[in-house]
């Protein structure tokens, strides 16, 4: 099998068919395209997300904050609990430790987040340090937001610029390989997209706002996240390549290394999907709290087309992501 996570047909296929038992409390649960599972509290809801990181390896505990919380955040409610568990190689120090728990405790702080418990270990079950993170919100049931919700005609809006956590990270772990084409400036500029990696005021200004759906832009990138909301809401969309932000770092490195921007993971990133209606205001308000936002398509009854230099092409289920491809060993 290939390094990334399994794609949305393994995920069918050995995953969720083996999942057997529902329970009623479970008003969200996992499947294709929803960032959170939402279990049922009377008036409230409880929000619980998931994820790892094994993609990079600098920056990891930021990174393991961020990722997480952003998943909550795409229910338009702030994250207000965050629990870690760390698996570290033999030979890890205390000094490693207490780095990455030095950037978890930090980036939590500014989230406003607790960090509730979790579990640390040294193991020879792997060969380089391995985070998992639990994160969690409250949220009132009336407010909700799934991913499911995308409407036709919605407008498909999507927040700062693509790839901005993929070329953090290659910036970090690739730089050796970097300076001998880059400038130290443009690779610190790379390096300081990790700086941008929450989407927590997004998701709560959505929320807000009202929009129909919101999906945190991970591993699979712009089209892996457009064709997930699709696939969860049952609906088709158009994209255009010509709308979609990237920086100019993003785009020289990308070709640089040969990669795919749109399909490199994102998060700093939301993708949201609006009504025409609300479309103005989501944008302006987005605008005063100084964060960028882009129209890049529209909701459609049938079929997920990408649209480049006037061609029309499937947008296909999102694979291994391109991160995988130059960093070694994920």
């Amino acid at each position: 099998m290939r390094a990334g996570k399994l794609d949305s047909e393994l995920l069918q296929k050995i995953v969720f068919k083996n999942i057997k038992f529902h329970r009623d409390e479970v008003l969200v649960r996992a499947s294709i395209g929803e960032d959170c599972a939402v279990v049922d509290f009377e008036k409230y809801v409880l929000i619980m997300s998931t994820d790892p990181i094994t993609g990079a390896a600098s920056e990891v505990g930021r990174l393991a904050v961020h990722i997480n919380c952003n998943d909550i955040a795409s229910n338009g409610v702030e994250p207000l609990g965050l629990m870690i568990t760390i698996l570290a190689p033999l030979g890890t120090t205390e000094n490693d430790i207490e780095d990455i728990m030095k950037q978890v405790g930090e980036e939590a702080a500014k989230l406003n987040v607790e960090v509730i418990g979790g579990h640390t270990e040294i193991t020879d079950a792997v060969n380089k340090i391995v985070i998992s993170a639990t994160a969690i919100g409250r949220q009132l049931k009336n407010k909700l937001i799934k991913t499911s919700e995308a409407k036709i005609k919605d407008r498909i809006i999507m927040t700062k610029t693509v790839g901005l956590e993929g070329t953090g990270i290659i910036a970090y772990d690739l730089e050796e390989k970097l300076s001998s084409t880059f400038s130290r400036e443009i690779i610190q500029k790379a390096k300081s997209m990790v700086n941008d990696i929450s989407v927590v005021k997004e998701g709560i200004i959505g929320g807000q706002v009202g929009v129909n759906c919101m999906h945190d832009i991970t591993e699979g990138g712009i089209l892996g996240a457009v064709w997930e909301v699709c696939e969860a809401s049952n609906v088709g969309c158009i994209v255009f390549k010509d709308r979609i932000p990237i920086a100019k770092e993003t785009a020289d490195i990308c070709k640089f290394l040969n990669i795919n921007p749109f399909k490199l993971i994102s998060s700093g990133s939301m993708l949201m999907t609006v009504s025409p209606q609300k479309e103005k205001e989501l944008i302006e308000k987005l605008s005063c709290s100084g964060i960028k936002a882009t129209v890049i398509g529209e909701i459609t009854e049938e079929g997920r087309y990408f649209i480049e230099d006037g061609v029309k092409t499937e947008i296909d289920p999102p694979e291994s992501d391109e991160l995988y491809k130059v960093i070694k060993g994920s």
